[in-house]
């Protein structure tokens, strides 16, 4: 499944129509979001997280839904399981991403 554009008008019903959900929160000025942006892209399209929804969420614009995961730096991913947050972390590494995504399991 491709990654998701998302905001704070349909953040809540992304997190209530997926049982699993990961969430990057980014900035257009974050240099790191952009460099993380293509290994996200390949990761939510491979067949192990097929059962996974992937959102982009622009921190800046979407202050509900940066409130939701208590953002407070950028690049950031929350992981949803059944519309409750399961983990959080700010991260460039994709091995730490791999490794919020094995919660969703």
């Amino acid at each position: 499944m491709s990654v998701q554009l998302s905001d704070d008008s349909k953040f809540n019903q992304d997190l209530t129509q997926n049982e699993k959900v990961v969430v990057k929160y980014y900035a257009d000025w974050c240099g790191s979001c952009k460099l993380f942006s293509p290994k996200y892209k390949r990761l939510s399209d491979d067949e192990r997280f097929k059962d996974i929804t992937f959102l982009d969420i622009n921190a800046e614009k979407n202050p509900e839904s940066r409130k939701a995961a208590s953002v407070d730096t950028l690049p950031y991913f929350a992981v949803f399981k059944n519309g409750e947050l399961v983990e959080r972390v700010s991260t460039t590494k994709e091995e730490v991403f791999l490794e919020l995504l094995a919660k969703l399991s």
